[in-house]
């Protein structure tokens, strides 16, 4: 160090009057120090020297990191200015992506009890909201959701299941494979669902993934969820346009004439004590809704069955199941449509519901088209290898309008 001091030292009058034994003396302290420090750092717990490095600021405490349960929550009343970002957006979603940690139940509740207030009024969870408009929010419960990576057992399961059933996937978009038997939304009795399994796949700001559309709890086949707001503004904004084409598979008793058609009714919700169907309807009915089917027949089993491609125009609730019952060609194994007399199954097929959401095509949100199919479940799959059925068959539905 003294050699480097010495080196940039300029040179001046001011060293010429320094003692003669002061770089002597200078080099035996620079000496003395670096032994005594060599030695104290073999000392155990010895104190590091004082100077032995460069004097560091001390880092200012982190503040203290509040645990999830003890997050604020919004517990008083909030009125809210729905955002140019949030325009359009259905009361539940707008609920959902303001408050991530909210539970699907809860949002169902605050809404049907009226605490919630659209510019002062009553809202319904399937309302859009329009830009400015002001939103009453009551006090939430939120159930905050863990940390990315702090899965359970029984959520790990969870997710291996619908890895599973995954078609298709990347950054905007899942197709699911939706097992027969398997809801897609809670309802009465029923505790798991699609929606409720899709909660382990929340990102690292808490948004779980969202349904785009819905199938039966019987119907087996493509699934369409969104990951991010962008992609589920964008992919129901092509229901409604009715740019997204979905094909359906069926097994129907006899064979309809013609072999190629078009359906079109009315439809109203029917209720009763026991059960929920959708009955054939007249335009002005009240609850009534235009349905519209295209159906082809793509091969027969003599003239007892039929596998039917489907193409619906419309998404009524039960619209294929009751489209074809209203035309005398019920799916096989439908408890709520199927009622033809004296009618008998034939052997070794199984009395479940025949009906496959086998291929779905729609824009995707960031340019390109998806276009995924469905293989048969394995009910379906049987009874097409007992009754000779091709898939690889033309489907003439392919080339159905689209109205």
């Amino acid at each position: 160090m003294s050699r480097r001091i010495k080196r940039a030292l300029p040179k001046s009058g001011a060293r010429a009057e320094r003692p003669k034994n002061a770089r002597h003396d200078r080099s035996r302290q620079d000496k003395d120090r670096v032994q005594s420090e060599r030695a104290s750092a073999h000392r155990p717990h010895a104190k590091p020297p004082r100077f032995a490095e460069p004097r560091r600021e001390k880092p200012a405490p982190a503040a203290p990191v509040k645990a999830a349960a003890e997050l604020p929550l919004p517990t008083k009343v909030q009125t809210v200015a729905v955002t140019a970002d949030e325009d359009n957006m259905r009361v539940d979603r707008f609920l959902e992506a303001r408050f991530p940690g909210l539970s699907f139940s809860h949002i169902q509740r605050i809404v049907r009890k009226g605490e919630l207030r659209v510019d002062g009024k009553r809202a319904d969870s399937k309302d859009r909201l329009q830009e400015g408009q002001s939103v009453r929010i009551p006090p939430l419960r939120l159930d905050t959701p863990k940390a990315p990576g702090a899965l359970s057992e029984a959520q790990s399961k969870t997710l291996a299941a619908l890895k599973e059933m995954t078609l298709f996937e990347d950054a905007d978009v899942l197709v699911l494979n939706k097992p027969a038997g398997l809801a897609v939304q809670g309802g009465s009795g029923t505790t798991r669902h699609i929606d409720q399994m899709l909660e382990v796949m929340r990102d690292a700001k808490g948004q779980k993934p969202r349904l785009v559309h819905r199938i039966d709890k019987e119907t087996s086949g493509c699934l369409l969820v969104a990951k991010t707001r962008f992609a589920a503004t964008h992919l129901t904004g092509a229901f409604r346009s009715r740019s997204a084409r979905k094909i359906y598979w069926a097994l129907v008793a006899g064979v309809p004439k013609p072999k190629q058609g078009r359906i079109s009714t009315y439809l109203a919700k029917e209720e009763s004590d026991d059960d929920t169907i959708m009955r054939i309807a007249a335009h002005g009915d009240e609850g009534a809704s235009h349905a519209v089917t295209y159906y082809a027949v793509v091969e027969t089993a003599a003239q007892k069955l039929a596998w039917v491609s489907l193409k619906p125009v419309t998404g009524r609730t039960h619209q294929l199941r009751a489209h074809m019952a209203h035309i005398g060609h019920a799916i096989v194994g439908d408890p709520k449509y199927f009622n033809r007399e004296n009618w008998e199954l034939p052997g070794g097929l199984q009395n479940r519901l025949h009906l496959l959401a086998r291929r779905i095509v729609i824009p995707h949100p960031r340019g390109g088209v998806i276009d995924v199919s469905a293989p048969l479940p394995p009910h379906m799959q049987q009874s097409w290898n007992l009754l000779g059925l091709d898939t690889s068959r033309f489907d003439p539905i392919e080339n159905a309008p689209e109205e």
